[in-house]
């Protein structure tokens, strides 16, 4: 947390599994980062850019946010945020001379081994990476996550003990949003996400997020792979973390919403936007273009209007030089809203809430009627197997009833 030293120490920037120097980051009273590229990077036959919001160049550069926008990308999401204002508030009650929280602090909680992407942050002068060091500060395996479960139960009802902060803290990821959750090791080793029921779900919302992703994967989209896990009788999503390669090797990622220096909150921006970045940076731009809109076909097929800018990524490939859209994540069904995304699909048109928009707006994504024709068909048809897929998940009746409206 927060130190009792105004000025704070200055970090490196790491880059992958290697731990490569990339960088520095200047924290001064806590309040907003500035950064600096490391000129060996600088010079790096590697060398990408690792955020649009910097330029590369020697020299201190001061972003607009907190921090530069890809390191905001491995922020805690609000569940994480909201774990770390309880811990904040407990250490307050034992010290109150304990300094409010800065801006700069959640990012800094953020445990190194769950840390979203590529980008690291190491103490130089403790010779560690943040949060690397704590007691209870390991990645839980699949067979303690009945503990974090509880644990998660008991900080919304207001009960937790400081045990239960320190399942916790640090495990939270900048996917996922306000729900429960906390990274995860799965049994094969792999690190994944494990997302829990909440207090105030409706409906069976675990199960509906997963149904969603594996009907999009029926529908010929690249999603992480999924599964329902019974946790002593509590149905938990295990989604497989994308930004780990096999042997555990971290992919660089930026948001969308980095990707147009976004702070995510806005709902101006356009997928053709993405379209544009891809054509530019993108290291298999067609075949990408044509993803999104089979996505965006999908998200208004089962009224996913959760759709805004962090709810698309990138990954880095190094091999190609260029970025991907990373496979599709937080696919969640809503039965309850209008059928209208939350981005728009072009800069004028608008929310995105009918087929003939969506089929009008296919030549922007390099799609001609027979193609779009065509994809349009495989998801439909994916998407019309749902109560199929959804009692294979152990949705009962009553669920289907709920889920409906989204469908159909």
């Amino acid at each position: 947390m927060a130190t009792k030293s105004s000025k704070r120490q200055d970090l490196e920037v790491h880059l992958g599994s290697r731990g490569q120097i990339v960088g520095r980051l200047h924290l001064g009273n806590g309040k907003r980062s500035a950064f600096s590229y490391d000129e060996r990077w600088l010079q790096d036959s590697r060398f990408f850019t690792l955020s649009p919001d910097l330029e590369p160049v020697l020299g201190v550069q001061h972003p607009q946010a907190v921090f530069f926008r890809a390191l905001e990308d491995t922020a805690p999401d609000s569940w994480g945020e909201r774990v770390i204002r309880r811990a904040h508030a407990k250490l307050r009650e034992n010290d109150r001379e304990t300094p409010a929280l800065a801006p700069i602090d959640f990012i800094m909680w953020v445990d190194d081994e769950a840390r979203v992407g590529a980008l690291r942050l190491f103490d130089p002068q403790g010779k560690v990476y943040l949060r690397s060091g704590r007691t209870h500060g390991h990645v839980p395996p699949l067979v303690e996550l009945d503990r974090v479960v509880q644990a998660a139960r008991a900080l919304e009802e207001g009960t937790e003990s400081a045990q239960d902060l320190q399942y916790l803290l640090g495990q939270g990821t900048s996917l996922g949003g306000a729900r429960p959750k906390s990274t995860v090791r799965d049994t094969d080793g792999s690190l994944a996400l494990g997302k829990f029921p909440s207090q105030v779900d409706q409906r069976d919302v675990i199960r509906g997020e997963v149904l969603a992703m594996h009907l999009a994967a029926k529908a010929g989209i690249n999603v992480s792979t999924t599964r329902v896990e019974l946790i002593n009788g509590t149905a938990v999503a295990i989604i497989r973390r994308f930004d780990r390669a096999d042997g555990g090797g971290r992919i660089p990622y930026m948001s969308a919403a980095t990707m147009l220096q976004s702070d995510g909150r806005d709902t101006t921006h356009a997928y053709t936007e993405l379209a544009e970045i891809l054509l530019q940076e993108g290291a298999n731009p067609i075949a990408d273009i044509h993803e999104l809109w089979r996505r965006l076909v999908f998200n208004f097929l089962i009224c996913n209007t959760d759709d805004h800018l962090r709810n698309t990524g990138f990954l880095y490939d190094a091999r190609n030089h260029g970025w991907r859209l990373s496979p599709a994540f937080d696919l969640n069904p809503m039965p309850g809203d209008r059928r209208e995304s939350k981005t728009w699909l072009t800069e004028d048109s608008g929310p995105i809430d009918s087929r003939d928009m969506l089929m009008e707006g296919a030549p922007y994504f390099r799609l001609g009627v027979e193609e779009a024709t065509s994809i349009w068909t495989e998801v439909a048809q994916a998407v019309d197997s749902w109560r199929l897929v959804a009692k294979g998940l152990g949705m009962r009746g009553t669920d289907l009833v709920d889920f409906a409206p989204a469908f159909e």
